[in-house]
């Protein structure tokens, strides 16, 4: 089950920062503003930080 649920995480992690990506791709094209691409990447670096934390602390108990 842990195992699933980290899978997850990790996808969706994943799917934020390639949507973030694009967005800022498509928009600095057109000459419209990035932030909702910029907020998109920056949550997904932090979910894969917060992700590894408590990969660390759940292998560090058993």
């Amino acid at each position: 089950m842990l195992l699933v649920l980290l899978f997850l995480y990790g996808l969706t992690a994943i799917v934020l920062f390639i949507v973030g990506i694009i967005q800022v791709i498509i928009k600095s094209t057109n000459n419209e503003p990035v932030k909702p691409g910029l907020k998109l990447i920056i949550i997904s670096v932090i979910m894969v930080v917060i992700g590894f934390g408590a990969c660390a602390v759940i292998l560090s108990q058993s």
